[in-house]
């Protein structure tokens, strides 16, 4: 009887040794996130694995190019996955198949989006100039032509970003660590 009490006392401790250290992980730092979809295709298609960094953004602003997963604004139970087109205080113009951000030091960037599919167009819904506000991101799909993104529901409050894609750990085959790519300027 006192071996099984001495086991069932390790059991629990190892337990609750557990639990401290995976909670404040998961809720905390990182999180998984299941791709549903083909916005961001050929990034990521349907029903692939993410782990989402949660804890880079209390840090630093989030910056252009980075794969962030949101709170949809008009839903906040549904959780998007785009890419940070513009940022706070730019301007954002979709012309002739193009995206071009003008920065808040007036610089005029005509994205080189070499991650799409050879071909991709933007899609602009407008042709007018989209101001992003202060603490407000534009995000894109990668998939322009079947992605819902600021184009049909505004811009993004930083509040509403989860945090940015880490690391695609599912299919195997596909495993991948993820950096912003760098917009030449």
């Amino acid at each position: 009887m006192r071996n099984f009490l001495i086991f069932i006392f390790e059991v629990v401790k190892v337990v609750i040794i557990s639990l401290a250290i995976i909670i404040p992980v998961r809720y905390f730092l990182i999180q998984p996130f299941y791709v549903k979809g083909a916005s961001m295709e050929p990034s990521f298609y349907d029903h692939e694995y993410l782990i989402i960094d949660e804890i880079s953004y209390r840090f630093k602003e989030p910056a252009r190019g980075e794969i962030v997963v949101f709170k949809y604004p008009k839903d906040p139970s549904q959780y998007f996955i785009k890419r940070i087109i513009a940022l706070p205080g730019e301007k954002v113009e979709m012309k002739d198949g193009k995206v071009i951000v003008y920065t808040a030091d007036d610089k005029r960037v005509e994205l080189d989006e070499s991650y799409l599919d050879e071909g991709t167009e933007t899609f602009a819904t407008t042709d007018t100039l989209i101001e992003v506000g202060e603490d407000e991101y534009f995000l894109l799909g990668d998939n322009r032509n079947h992605s819902k993104d600021s184009r049909s529901f505004g811009v993004v409050k930083q509040s509403f970003i989860v945090g940015r894609v880490l690391f695609r750990g599912w299919p195997f085959n596909r495993i991948k660590v993820f950096d912003s790519p760098q917009y030449q300027y």
